[in-house]
């Protein structure tokens, strides 16, 4: 993998409510440690970091602003100079300026992680692609929840994982482990 000079990392949704209990069980334990990995990398090497972050438009969600859901992990917490984008739907380029922002600084190449693999880390990835941008997702670096599917049948997070990683792969984006990246930077 060829990582460009400008290639921007893309943190989504590391906010506080992704570890409430009440979503249930998870994949990729290691997924933070990762993604920490990563994001000291590219502060190091002094490319574009840019978090994303849910505000819900659901009381009930972990992300409702007002509540500490909304709020950024510290560990995730966005630096000076580093961008912020705000969503309210899983897509992070829908109604948020990312795609204008990232053409105005000359950014074509995009290494996308964080949470849940099946929505937002999935649709975002899915419009990069479709965008005409190179994305890339880091498999180790993302992490989702045991998910019913439409017919009601439970499949556990790493299924719902590696099916998502599995729609992404070779059509919106491409799906590598995070040490690829790592070896590139």
């Amino acid at each position: 993998m060829e990582l460009q000079a400008n290639a921007a990392l893309i943190i989504i949704d590391q906010q506080k409510g992704i570890l409430q209990p009440r979503l249930g069980r998870r994949n990729n334990p290691q997924a933070e440690a990762r993604i920490l990995e990563l994001l000291e990398r590219w502060r190091r090497s002094g490319r574009p970091v840019i978090h994303v972050q849910h505000l819900s438009c659901s009381p009930e969600s972990v992300f409702w602003p007002g509540q500490s859901g909304v709020e950024f992990q510290e560990r995730f917490a966005p630096q000076a100079g580093e961008r912020l984008i705000q969503k309210q739907v899983p897509d992070a380029f829908c109604a948020t300026g990312l795609e204008a922002m990232l053409r105005g600084a000359g950014i074509g190449q995009l290494v996308i992680v964080g949470v849940a693999t099946h929505n937002s880390v999935e649709s975002t990835a899915r419009t990069a692609g479709n965008l005409g941008f190179e994305a890339w997702v880091a498999e180790d670096a993302c992490f989702t929840f045991d998910k019913a599917d439409f017919f009601g049948a439970l499949r556990s997070a790493e299924d719902v994982h590696a099916m998502s990683l599995g729609n992404l792969h070779g059509e919106y984006a491409t799906v590598v482990g995070s040490g690829e990246i790592l070896a590139a930077v």
